[in-house]
């Protein structure tokens, strides 16, 4: 894929794939195959391997690298194919080019979460990465607290494909737009489908997802919809998700991954619990509000 594809992929539907365990705990390969290649072929322009809907904080570096493997066999080109990598700097780098040896398009550096990390040093570690590695970056944004200076120099970097901003400040995210308008920058909206609504008013493009694990369709009807400059058409999409997407913010986002992984387990897939400190699993109630959630998808498919 070329740059000009990859970026082109970025601006569309990113879509987070789900890690599949088998009961020993371990990586259930093949299933989590069968879930990357129902994204590829839904259509899902770009897949994200070892996201934050991968579980990325509960992995190994080897895991992580597996995840890699998986997702460029499974999706078989039908889609691009993107690597997470974060934690230490060298850890980053060494994995992102692992990962380019296996053949991705392209890799995703999430925000380090360390305590100290000073906002303008992690602008630096996203472009010491990205400087690093011979593929299209995306920067995870995540942090409020990174002046509008840094942003704009990330956002315009040449090895910066695009930025996944998923902070909830839309004025800055208006400011970011503002200062890089006739610039090679492209922003993402990070925060999924609902968030994308007034991301693309301002002048996003494309956005990530954890709901094309189960519902894809739903996911891209919503992209279509934005693109079309179809609002009404969006806002109707966006309140079928949002009480999906409602019950994946319990406990400050500790159920953002199990909401999913219980969809999954409901459609048929047994991919395990959730890791340890996520939510392993949902209550008896959140389970029963779940299964009615999907069945009014299928309602309103049939209508």
């Amino acid at each position: 894929m070329t740059d000009e594809q990859y970026c082109k992929a970025l601006r569309g539907v990113s879509g987070v794939h789900a890690t599949a365990y088998k009961d020993d705990g371990e990586i259930d390969a093949a299933l989590t195959g069968r879930i990357v290649q129902r994204i590829a072929r839904a259509g899902v322009h770009n897949i994200v391997a070892g996201g934050n809907t991968g579980e990325f904080f509960s992995l190994t570096d080897a895991e992580i690298r597996q995840l890699h493997v998986i997702a460029v066999t499974a999706a078989a080109g039908g889609a691009a194919v993107t690597a997470a990598v974060g934690r230490s700097l060298k850890e980053a780098i060494a994995t992102a080019r692992a990962a380019k040896r296996e053949g991705v398009d392209g890799v995703m550096v999430h925000q380090p979460r360390d305590p100290f990390a000073a906002p303008m040093a992690q602008i630096d570690y996203f472009l010491h990465i990205a400087d690093a590695v011979d593929l299209p970056v995306v920067a995870y944004v995540r942090a409020d607290d990174i002046p509008l200076a840094g942003l704009v120099r990330l956002a315009t970097h040449p090895a910066i494909a695009g930025v996944k901003f998923a902070s909830k400040d839309l004025m800055l995210f208006g400011d970011c737009i503002r200062a890089t308008q006739g610039l090679n920058a492209t922003w993402i909206c990070g925060l999924a489908e609902r968030w994308a609504l007034p991301f693309y008013a301002l002048g996003g493009a494309g956005f990530t997802s954890g709901l094309v694990n189960v519902a894809p369709e739903l996911s891209l009807a919503t992209w279509q919809a934005l693109e079309a400059g179809d609002y009404a058409r969006a806002r109707d999409l966006v309140n079928l998700i949002a009480p999906f997407e409602d019950m994946r913010t319990q406990f400050r986002d500790g159920a953002n991954v199990t909401v999913v992984k219980e969809a999954l387990q409901l459609q048929g897939l047994p991919v395990g619990q959730v890791r340890l400190p996520g939510l392993p699993a949902l209550s008896g109630q959140d389970r029963q509000a779940l299964h009615q959630i999907l069945n009014s998808w299928k309602q309103a498919s049939a209508a």
